[in-house]
């Protein structure tokens, strides 16, 4: 008798955990830059340290910026 009701108790706390995590997770807001827009200008620090600008290349190189997720963090 005492395992059906602790399955069911089981069932309902899990059911009830993946729909307030579910709520809790938010739409992803619409991208500010669509395919095709010119990249906005950023600065960051290069391998070496020194800081570089985005408009520092245009018209003399090309950029490519590549993303890995999770990358560096750990996990």
């Amino acid at each position: 008798m005492r395992k059906p009701i602790l399955g069911f108790l089981t069932a309902l706390l899990l059911a009830t955990l993946a729909t307030a995590y579910a709520a809790d997770q938010a739409a992803a807001p619409d991208p500010k830059v669509k395919v095709g827009d010119t990249a906005p200008d950023f600065k960051l620090r290069d391998q070496n340290g020194k800081e570089v600008k985005l408009s520092d290349f245009r018209g003399k190189k090309n950029v490519v910026l590549a993303f890995y997720v999770f990358a560096f963090t750990g996990g």
